[in-house]
């Protein structure tokens, strides 16, 4: 099957949140009533459902994997990248349910993240579109002594966010929305900061007119947002690297990656540095996806967004 370029400039934000309030809704009934088997077995219509009806998520997933593994992705790597998301969807809703007993995880780097973690001071997480974020909350001990505060775009995520509510009320008044204006961003993140909570930002994905800067990612240029960047450095808390890798079934490994204990641009040098920082990052994040390509779920073209701007936005 051959797949035809998406339009230029196209932004991810420009795509319909998939399968909606009903599907989601549907999901959680089956999940939470029909038992995990069933819902685990529905999967592959659903996977099947979104491989034929979804086309861009569909050229994208496939453009996506041959850049990831260096050879043309056949519809079957495409299902199989589809079905990995519909896992992982599924497994959000016993996680934020609190069902963690079913997962198998695999944690690495946990002495490096407590560690760091002060009364006081926080520490800010990076993440991806990769795997399950939500796995945090399957790790030992996270309901006692980790405070996980997750940066989420309430109005561009409106059925995930209902879904969060429904599940888990507790948690969801734990989100700190990154809809609202920056200056008011900043504070909610340095105020949980000083609270000792650990604040998740997935930082591969920009929202609609948020500065970016391009670096070099899996062969090409690609536009990456920086306000996380300088965020950490303006708050002067340690980054800590978090992946939540999808291994099948209910398994997982959840890894965290010291960054830098705090992020520091100089004033004469900040553009340079800044973009340093950004593209050690994308390296970092690239070998992840190289490694495991079913677990990446940015389903829009990074690098046709890339090639439509004419320079950084900073």
């Amino acid at each position: 099957m051959t797949e035809s370029a998406r339009p230029a400039g196209e932004h991810w934000s420009d795509r319909p949140e998939g399968g909606g309030r009903f599907a989601l809704w549907l999901l959680r009934t089956i999940a939470l009533r029909g038992g995990r088997p069933l819902a685990r077995a529905l999967l592959y219509p659903v996977t099947l459902y979104f491989f034929l009806r979804r086309a861009p998520e569909r050229r994208a997933s496939r453009a996506f994997l041959a850049r990831a593994t260096g050879r043309p992705a056949s519809a079957w790597a495409v299902l199989r990248h589809l079905h990995a998301y519909a896992a992982t969807t599924l497994d959000r809703v016993y996680l934020l349910a609190g069902r963690h007993r079913r997962f198998d995880v695999r944690v690495a780097g946990l002495d490096d993240l407590r560690a760091r973690l002060r009364p006081d001071r926080g520490i800010l997480l990076l993440g991806a579109h990769v795997g399950s974020f939500e796995v945090l909350r399957a790790l030992p001990g996270s309901r006692a002594d980790l405070d996980v505060r997750v940066v989420l775009d309430t109005q561009k995520t409106p059925a995930m966010t209902e879904l969060l509510h429904a599940l888990n009320p507790t948690l969801a008044g734990r989100v700190i929305d990154a809809s609202r204006p920056g200056p008011e961003l900043v504070f909610a993140i340095d105020r949980a900061l000083r609270e000792g909570a650990m604040v998740a930002v997935l930082a591969d994905r920009a929202r609609p007119h948020e500065n970016t800067v391009a670096v070099d990612f899996l062969g090409a240029p690609a536009r990456f947002p920086t306000a996380p960047f300088l965020v950490a450095a303006l708050l002067k808390v340690p980054v800590i690297l978090c992946w939540g890798i999808y291994r099948g079934d209910a398994r997982y490994d959840l890894a965290f990656e010291v960054f830098a204990d705090e992020l520091a641009f100089a004033r004469a040098d900040r553009d340079a540095e800044l973009q340093a920082a950004v593209q050690r990052y994308a390296h970092r994040l690239e070998r992840i996806v190289r490694e495991h390509p079913d677990n990446w779920f940015n389903f829009h073209d990074f690098w046709d967004a890339a090639a439509a701007a004419p320079a950084d936005r900073r």
